[in-house]
C-alpha cells in the first residue's frame, strides 16, 4: 500500500525552522549573528557569550545548520558561522505567508 503525501514541501521546511527555533539558545545564537555581528562569527564568541557547554552550542549549531538557516567555515582550529541569507529570506517569506491574515 502506497501512502499518500498530505504535507506540502513548504510545510516540512516550516516545521524544520520551526523545530530550529524551538530553543530560546538557538533563537539568540541566530539574533546575536544576524544583528550583532558583521553577519559572521566563531564558536569561541558565542561560547564568550552563553553560559553553556562547548558540546551543548555544537549541538544547537547543528540544529541550525541541519535547517539551512546558518552555514560554517572551517579555519581550523576555528569555525566562523554565518547567516545563510538565501535561507533566512525563505524562513521570513515562509513565515509571513503561514502567519498572513
Amino acid at each position: 500500500m502506497t501512502k499518500v503525501k498530505i504535507y506540502t514541501d513548504e510545510q516540512y521546511k516550516i516545521a524544520r525552522i520551526a523545530k530550529a527555533l524551538s530553543h530560546p539558545v538557538r533563537v539568540y545564537i541566530l539574533d546575536y549573528i544576524a544583528n550583532n555581528t558583521k553577519t559572521c562569527c566563531y564558536s569561541g564568541d558565542l561560547h564568550e557569550n552563553l553560559d553553556i557547554a562547548r558540546s551543548t552550542l555544537s549541538e544547537h549549531l547543528n540544529e541550525l545548520k541541519k535547517a539551512e538557516l546558518i552555514q560554517g567555515e572551517i579555519n581550523p582550529p576555528y569555525i566562523k558561522y554565518c547567516i545563510n541569507r538565501e535561507n533566512w529570506a525563505l524562513a521570513k517569506a515562509l513565515f509571513g505567508k503561514f502567519f498572513e491574515d
